[in-house]
């Protein structure tokens, strides 16, 4: 009535066959059952990660879109030259008009980079600690999300460093006028 190893059950077992008996058990309905040994502890089951392999990619993007411009900064910029070139008095200054018209669009893309470089540097970050703060003793994440997670990274930090320079008129200061 209780349970026999494969041995007892007269199963073939064959000889290339290296299982330890007590490792792999069967009931008298025929049910095999496997031990916690015999399982593979280094497999990530299939479709684990998805959502952490999703917010890699989405980081690497957006801090892609951080150093080529995005289109909600084109289109910012666009705007702020516009309303640039309405408030400025026609009598005023070059220099005034210079900075109206195209310093306030040049600080727009990059506040604008600036905002998406941010983002890929926070969503970089939590998705290279999410593992940190999972079920505890499963702490596996696939290789390419990590990659793609620091790729985020340090395209963020990057876009970054660039949209402070470009804010404060370190890199491509407008040009001087008079």
């Amino acid at each position: 009535m209780g349970t026999k190893t494969v041995d007892e059950t007269g199963a073939e077992t064959g000889a290339d066959t290296e299982r330890d008996e007590t490792a792999v058990e069967a009931t008298e309905a025929g049910d095999v059952t496997v031990t916690e040994a015999e399982a593979e502890p280094d497999e990530v089951p299939a479709g684990s990660g998805v959502g952490q392999g999703a917010a890699a990619v989405v980081s690497a993007a957006l801090g892609l879109v951080s150093l080529t411009g995005g289109w909600l900064g084109t289109v910012a910029a666009a705007r702020e030259t516009l309303v640039g070139q309405l408030e400025t008095a026609a009598d005023a200054g070059i220099a005034t008009q210079v900075k109206e018209v195209y310093g306030d669009a040049w600080n727009t893309t990059a506040l604008w980079a600036g905002l998406f470089a941010l983002t890929a540097l926070i969503v970089g970050v939590v998705v290279l600690a999410r593992p940190a703060f999972g079920t505890p003793g499963r702490t596996l994440q696939a290789p390419w999300i990590k990659s793609v997670a620091w790729a985020g990274v340090s395209l963020g930090v990057i876009g970054l460093l660039l949209a402070v320079l470009k804010y404060t008129d370190v890199l491509l200061a407008l040009p001087a006028t008079g």
